[in-house]
């Protein structure tokens, strides 16, 4: 179990610094969050102290505090609306490049950052590509006055579901206060249909499904990166 999670750390990393051709001087560059999108930052902090010269706009309250760390400077949605490259993770990623996210909880300003970007650069290492998503849990953000109602209206969807946790056992709350059910559907064959349902529910947030988003996506198998772009 060891070698295979220190084999997907090293594809992680081997796509991380693939990514990094897509950011250019001057950029504002949205900076995701996850453990993927970590060596992302890391590596732009060396770019950064090398000379390079770019604004990011952090995704979660931990890559911002990350991205300061290593002397990033950092810019925010106040002052530009329109982001150049978003360089984010994902948890699955299917063959027409939707995705899903929010493993770590940090969908909502993702999904906000990624809907501003101009070219939304995914990484993973080789077990993210599936053939259809649904292997992991769906996170849905919800209000937290809303999760009795929701838990039954998701559960009707097929869904089995339960209420994300912290480390000492309450409730995991988002950076904007919120609560995220994970929700088990199995095979997604409908993810817009699916996303369209979630969405017309009052007291959801935000959900993980992120259709049509991705413009590039880089996997690494190995020491390989393979390349895919949505048409």
């Amino acid at each position: 179990m060891a070698n295979d999670s220190s084999s997907s750390n090293r594809e992680k990393e081997v796509a991380a610094r693939a990514s990094l051709r897509f950011v250019r001087d001057g950029q504002i560059v949205g900076l995701g969050s996850g453990s993927t999108a970590a060596y992302v930052v890391r590596f732009l902090g060396e770019r950064v102290r090398a000379g390079l010269k770019i604004r990011g706009i952090p995704t979660s309250v931990y890559t911002k505090e990350l991205a300061t760390s290593l002397g990033i400077p950092l810019t925010t949605l106040e002052e530009f609306q329109e982001i150049d490259v978003t360089i984010d993770g994902a948890d699955e990623v299917d063959p027409q490049l939707n995705l899903i996210k929010g493993g770590g909880g940090a969908l909502l300003r993702e999904k906000i950052i990624a809907s501003a970007t101009r070219q939304e650069v995914i990484i993973g290492d080789s077990g993210k590509m599936v053939p259809m998503l649904g292997k992991c849990p769906l996170p849905v953000e919800i209000i937290p006055f809303a999760q009795p109602l929701l838990a039954k209206r998701i559960a009707a969807l097929g869904a089995t579901l339960g209420l994300r946790q912290d480390t000492s056992g309450k409730p995991f709350v988002t950076d904007e206060g919120h609560h995220i059910l994970d929700c088990q559907f199995g095979q997604i064959s409908d993810p817009p249909g699916l996303a369209r349902q979630l969405e017309a529910m009052p007291g959801v947030v935000e959900h993980g499904l992120f259709i049509a988003m991705a413009s590039v996506v880089l996997i690494a198998k190995g020491d390989q990166v393979q390349e895919f772009r949505r048409p």
